[in-house]
């Protein structure tokens, strides 16, 4: 039986192209300094860019703030 999880909002705001600021995430899968790999409300959510790293990550709200030059911001 699939578990059922109480929906929060999907916001992604990136500003000046290196500062993103994303909620309704539910898991990291992977990342470095080019790549981030989430598992988001909306599904899977791929970041590329260069020099990324993850400034903060609150799991119980679901709220993260990357910082680095970020080139694209794809839902898989």
């Amino acid at each position: 039986m699939q578990e059922e999880r109480q929906s929060r909002p999907q916001n992604v705001i990136l500003e000046n192209g290196k500062h993103l600021v994303l909620s309704g995430v539910i898991e990291v899968l992977s990342f470095d300094e080019e790549a981030i790999s989430l598992e988001t409300e909306l599904g899977g959510l791929e970041i590329r860019g260069n020099g990324m790293h993850i400034i903060s990550f609150d799991t119980a709200a679901g709220d993260m703030i990357v910082d680095g030059v970020i080139y694209a911001v794809v839902y898989t």
